[in-house]
């Protein structure tokens, strides 16, 4: 039954997602500003329309194509590359944007050095914007390109991104990061950077009372974020880009200042694929629990019950817009709860048979009702949440064993006094028999 099911699952998705490279649909909204030329995104845009997305755009204050229609969205994913625009239709405000997240709707958001209502979004979402009109600013390495255009190197160890990239060029406004553990950094700013007005050194005194201090205030170095994501708890996720510019194909041809190809379009390709969830895409296919040697889940357990239970997990492939068993977490635990876990145990998978993950463990000398519980959550990962509600109930009047092993001292304690009361009664009353006879001989 639950191959079956699984299968039809797969069906349906392979039904919508046709040939699309998305685990979530292949439909995309951009709102592009008309101070934006489309072609100089030629090659950001083509490499997605290559990997199966449908394109559609429109201005930020046009009315149509619309969002949504009576709260549904009409696109899986929604692109805004309009930084500098201050004003936009009805559909597209903060809590719209929001309400997106919360449909399952991805976005890829780019900001600006200015205050737009997108300033007011990224607060929404634990990220923390410099001042108006202070971008980025770094002095190193030298080279000719103003002290705002700056070649930020890529960290190795991002899991979204492809290994050893080279440096992409950025020009925009970095953002602080807020304590959410929902954040997902993706590129840091340079250690040697920071955000001031590019027109004044008016803010240099600033900044090393800031540094000095250690405090609030200190825009400068590599806590600075300049790409971020956030994935909500339904699994959507949102990027916040500081500039739109690296997504150009001015930045992505640009040459280095070392001699050598920027990476912005490798760069900007995996943000994309991540934002749509293309990577890094997780799913439980189905669980089961029964007790050893049984097959089929009861409708209750007992106390100290030996308890199998699996989990199936599969994985998103977006060379074949497939969903695959996957057994390489090496990290998954189960929690067997009530209010508080009594059992805590790792969920190893089983070898020789992909995606299927399995544990055994003794139920808790305890009735109540019991949850068994699977919440997996790693940053940049699509969250793996399972929960289901099964009752623990003590042994029946006839389950319980006839003698125990460990009350024999109770048992002979109980038999010995026993039979000597029964000894000392028999003794004295037939001694007292006797004793009145003599005496009544005696008399007579």
């Amino acid at each position: 039954m639950r191959l079956l099911s699984s299968a039809l699952v797969s069906l349906l998705a392979l039904t919508k997602l046709s040939f699309a490279s998305s685990s979530s649909g292949d439909s995309v909204l951009v709102v592009l500003d008309p101070s934006l030329d489309r072609e100089n995104y030629s090659i950001f845009f083509n490499g997605l329309e290559k990997r199966g997305y449908n394109l559609t755009f429109r201005a930020p204050k046009d009315a149509s194509p619309a969002i949504t229609d009576y709260g549904v969205p009409n696109y899986d994913h929604v692109i805004l590359f309009a930084p500098d625009t201050k004003s936009y239709a009805q559909d597209i405000t903060p809590q719209s944007l929001v309400g997106l997240l919360s449909e399952n709707t991805n976005l890829l958001i780019a900001l600006s050095p200015k205050q737009t209502p997108l300033t007011s979004l990224a607060a929404e979402f634990s990220l923390i914007l410099p001042p108006p009109e202070t971008p980025l600013i770094s002095h190193h390495p030298a080279r000719s390109e103003p002290q705002t255009t700056i070649p930020v190197p890529v960290s190795p160890s991002s899991s979204i991104l492809t290994p050893e990239i080279p440096p992409i060029w950025f020009t925009g406004a970095p953002h602080a990061l807020g304590s959410t553990p929902m954040l997902v950094p993706i590129l840091r700013a340079p250690a040697e950077s920071f955000a001031a007005d590019p027109t004044s050194d008016a803010d240099s005194d600033a900044i090393v009372a800031a540094s000095e201090k250690g405090g609030e205030g200190l825009w400068a170095g590599s806590r600075m974020g300049l790409v971020t994501g956030f994935q909500t708890n339904v699994n959507s996720r949102v990027v916040f880009a500081g500039g739109v510019k690296m997504f150009s194909d001015e930045y992505a041809r640009k040459e280095l200042p070392s001699g050598g190809p920027p990476g912005n379009a490798l760069f900007v390709r995996d943000v994309a694929a991540w934002v749509f969830q293309e990577k890094m895409k997780f799913r439980i296919d189905g669980v089961e629990h029964h007790r050893v040697g049984e097959s089929g889940a009861p409708e209750m357990y007992t106390t100290n019950d030996e308890i199998v239970y699996t989990a199936y997990i599969s994985a998103y492939d977006s060379r074949t817009s497939a969903w695959k068993p996957y057994s390489g977490l090496d990290d998954l635990q189960l929690e067997f709860t009530m209010l508080d876990p009594h059992i805590r145990t790792s969920l190893p998978p089983v070898p020789g048979s992909p995606g299927t993950y399995q544990v055994q463990f003794r139920a808790p000398d305890r009735h109540g009702v019991f949850k068994f519980v699977l919440n997996w959550k790693r940053k940049g990962y699509s969250y793996l949440e399972s929960s289901t509600t099964v009752p623990v109930v003590p042994p029946r009047h006839d389950q319980y064993p006839r003698f125990l092993s460990a009350a024999w001292p109770y048992y002979t304690g109980a038999i010995s006094t026993s039979v000597g009361f029964f000894l000392f009664a028999a003794l004295w009353l037939a001694g007292d028999v006797k004793g009145e006879r003599k005496k009544g001989s005696k008399a007579e």
